[in-house]
């Protein structure tokens, strides 16, 4: 009764088993059917798809199962476990340093990356590019042609797509970078027309574009202050308020904070998402010519003659002068959060550090002389420029060329490089972001009056390819103050 009860006993299926049970097709015979049970574990799951086994059978492999376990000792198995988690830890180390050998160089570039950002931050990098440039060639240099009169100012947008240029004729122009092509034209108007004109209505002196590529603002001899939508080139907002041409715009870099400067001797902060007037800052002893900024909450103005540099920081409502020209300031650029550039018309081009009053580098008649009236006469430095965070610099004048120059020693020397020929006053300079181009604004005038005229010169926007040495990343440098 005993093997009648076994014989018709099903199989159950075990906790947690995979399949749903099925009703199992009778198998005749199946009680008789000898299997091979060797090496099977005691525990083993049980399908219910399995066949029923003998009691006999089941005895077998419960005894085999019992020996199998008598002959491994604990310590056996201990060893057993150890050998097959070192075979696993081998297996795993060689997969990970297949693996790291792809993921060096990502993370070398991570490491890289953290670093400038850091550097960056304490106003202390400098990339060590002036080396890799190259001698411009001559024929590479694109020449656009629009203004009818002399450009006076320019910008590259973030992103190196977009140029916007100004000039005395009170036209505003987006240039596409890659094509050469004219994309938005606001033409200038006639004075007193600005109630009905969208764009300015006399020289345009400066203009500046957000970090985010959003707004560009623009100022005039006729004290106003156009913001535009850059994607557009629609008029936004016209902000009033300095009582003489605006001279210098700058917006703090992240924000949409934007900075002026006036012939009328203020720098004054304005809101432009918000289309607000911040406050005024008063200091230079006459008009200020040029202002520029960074991330910090500061800006930094060129003080005309006054014979200044000053650094303004405009939380304190605080300012920091320094000397070191002979003549008017014209020009002024930030080359990171620590330093920065000026030329004067004395023909010299100074280096500062924020936390020394005298120009740590300063390259007199940078541009050479010129015979004006029986006397040498230095080439007034009309525009400067510098490739944020690096080495490079370049300046600008009427002396048929752009001057390239490499700034070492933790801005202690100042070493000419290259000469870009180039026929007019160089009234703006602007590296792209990239550092892989240089843009000049032309013109046959000085921005800022009519002193001289090169009448050989053609009113445009140059484009400079800079080439540099195919050569391992640049190292980069923590400048010295």
């Amino acid at each position: 009764m005993a093997a009648a009860a076994a014989g018709g006993r099903r199989a159950k299926a075990p906790r947690g088993a995979a399949g749903r049970r099925r009703p199992r097709a009778a198998v005749p015979g199946a009680e008789g059917r000898p299997r091979v049970a060797a090496g099977r574990p005691v525990d083993e799951e049980v399908s219910s798809d399995s066949e029923p086994e003998s009691p006999s059978l089941g005895r077998r492999r419960r005894r085999e199962a019992a020996e199998e376990e008598v002959e491994e000792t604990p310590q056996e198995k201990k060893l057993r476990l150890a050998k097959l988690y070192l075979e696993e830890l081998r297996q795993y180390e060689e997969e990970q340093a297949a693996e790291e050998e792809e993921e060096t160089q990502t993370t070398d570039l991570i490491g890289d990356r953290l670093k400038e950002d850091v550097l960056e931050q304490k106003g202390r990098l400098q990339r060590l590019v002036a080396k890799d440039v190259q001698p411009p060639d001559p024929a590479s240099i694109r020449v656009l042609r629009g203004h009818q009169l002399p450009v006076t100012c320019l910008v590259i947008s973030p992103d190196d797509r977009f140029i916007f240029s100004a000039s005395k004729d009170g036209a505003v122009i987006k240039w596409e970078v890659e094509s050469g092509k004219r994309l938005c034209v606001v033409p200038g108007g006639k004075k007193g027309t600005e109630e009905q004109h969208m764009g300015h209505a006399s020289h345009v002196l400066c203009m500046a574009i957000s970090s985010d590529g959003k707004y560009l603002a623009t100022g005039d001899r006729n004290k106003l202050i156009m913001i535009w939508d850059a994607a557009t080139c629609k008029r936004l907002h016209i902000f009033t308020g300095h009582h003489d041409a605006v001279s210098g715009l700058s917006f703090r870099k992240g924000t949409h904070q934007l900075y002026s400067a006036s012939h009328d001797r203020c720098v004054k902060v304005w809101d432009v998402a918000e289309n607000a007037y911040v406050e005024t800052l008063f200091g230079h002893q006459d008009v200020i010519t040029g202002l520029d900024s960074l991330s910090r909450e500061c800006c930094v103005t060129a003080g005309g003659r006054d014979g200044t540099v000053r650094l303004w920081k405009i939380p304190e409502e605080s300012q920091l002068v320094f000397y070191g020209h002979q003549g008017s300031i014209d020009c002024i650029q930030l080359i990171n959060e620590e330093h920065m550039v000026s030329g004067a018309d004395d023909g010299s081009v100074a280096l500062w550090g924020l936390t020394k009053k005298k120009p740590l580098a300063l390259a007199r008649q940078a541009h050479g002389t010129q015979d004006s009236q029986g006397l040498q006469q230095p080439y007034w430095i009309s525009a400067v420029a510098a490739l944020r965070n690096s080495d490079l610099l370049a300046t600008g004048s009427h002396s048929a060329s752009v001057k390239l120059w490499k700034s070492s020693e933790g801005f202690r020397k100042l070493e000419p490089l290259w000469d870009i020929p180039l026929v007019g006053f160089v009234n703006s300079l602007k590296f792209s972001a990239a550092g892989d181009f240089l843009v000049a604004g032309i013109g046959q005038e000085h921005r800022l009056g009519r002193w001289w005229r090169v009448k050989e010169a053609k009113n445009s926007i140059c484009i400079i390819p800079l080439r540099r040495k195919a050569a391992a990343p640049s190292p980069e440098a923590p400048a010295g103050s």
